[in-house]
């Protein structure tokens, strides 16, 4: 078997390969001239696309062509925690802060998310604050022109509308960046290492050494200490 191989190689005019990997045997006798994936209909595609948003836009005029108001969250993870972004929608407990009901939100442009809970009293507040702003900015059109309710918008105000064609207040990203400054004497004396052993030696200690102090206490009542 060893012999075949070692002459089929030496007929190729090539040695075996280096090393435990797979034999090269590379089929190359498909038609692949006709399975070639071509893009020759990009332009065409860029071309429905927009007439597709042009349609949209004017089917959902004069509402926001994006869509709903999103609230602002934090990505997940420590690694991404500090950049924010658009959520699916707000909780009912922000909707409660700013006295929109929950079936009222939808029918204004707002998104409601019934599984997200606030876990922090600055996201609930960023987000108050959000929709404070988008009530402020909303112009209400009354489904009869003839006869508008409570709430609806005046005459001059409807003149003055406008779609939103981007996003309906986009998040701007807060970069915080510290300003050069002199490196300080306690920053360049600080042991990093040393104080990381230190803290992880603490942590692991921490219940022998309290068993320890606990046990001296009580030594210490008794008998007046150990010997």
């Amino acid at each position: 078997m060893w012999v075949l191989f070692v002459l089929r190689y030496l007929q190729w005019g090539k040695m075996a390969p280096k090393r435990n990997n797979i034999i090269p045997n590379a089929h190359f006798h498909k038609d692949w001239q006709t399975r070639v994936r071509t893009w020759f209909n990009q332009p065409a595609r860029k071309e429905r696309r927009r007439q597709k948003r042009v349609a949209k836009a004017l089917a959902c005029a004069p509402r926001p062509a994006s869509g709903l108001l999103r609230p602002i969250v934090r990505c997940p993870t420590a690694r991404y925690n500090k950049k924010i972004r658009l959520g699916y929608g707000f909780t009912l407990e922000e909707l409660k802060a700013v006295g929109i009901g929950r079936k009222e939100a939808r029918t204004i442009g707002i998104a409601v998310d019934y599984r997200r809970t606030n876990r922090s009293l600055e996201s609930l507040q960023q987000n108050v604050q959000r929709l404070k702003e988008y009530k402020s900015k909303l112009i209400l059109f009354p489904k009869k022109l003839s006869a508008p309710k409570k709430g609806d918008s005046s005459a001059d105000e409807l003149k003055l509308a406008a779609q939103v064609r981007g996003i309906v207040l986009p998040v701007k990203q807060m970069v915080r960046r510290e300003k050069a400054r002199a490196i300080t004497a306690d920053e360049k004396n600080f042991e990093v290492y040393k104080h990381l052993r230190r803290v992880r030696a603490d942590k692991r200690l921490k219940g022998a050494r309290e068993k320890k102090a606990r046990e001296a206490a009580e030594d210490g009542g008794i008998g007046g200490g150990r010997r």
